[in-house]
């Protein structure tokens, strides 16, 4: 449906005829760790996120899935190769 409250004028999951159904009745607004990030809109309240209602919930186990502005490296393990198993391989 859509919101009422806050993000007025955009879809919202949260929303029903009742009101905003989400846990604080609606949406918090960005932490400092969501700036950059090409998910964030201003609003005539403040600046939120438009893929979670609770940014800061996100950020809890060290970074959040849904930024844009995180580069996460992986960091590729180079396994150690038995030589016995690669001379039997064709030295592969």
């Amino acid at each position: 449906m859509i919101c009422t409250t806050i993000r007025q004028g955009d879809d919202c999951v949260f929303m029903s005829d009742a009101g905003c159904t989400f846990a604080a009745g609606c949406c918090h607004e960005v932490v400092t760790s969501c700036e950059g990030c090409e998910r964030t809109k201003k609003y005539a309240s403040g600046w939120y996120c438009t893929a979670s209602p609770d940014p800061d919930r996100k950020w809890k186990s060290g970074h959040c899935n849904l930024a844009t502005h995180v580069n996460l490296q992986q960091t590729s393990k180079r396994q150690k190769l038995n030589p016995l198993k690669a001379s039997k391989r064709g030295g592969a």
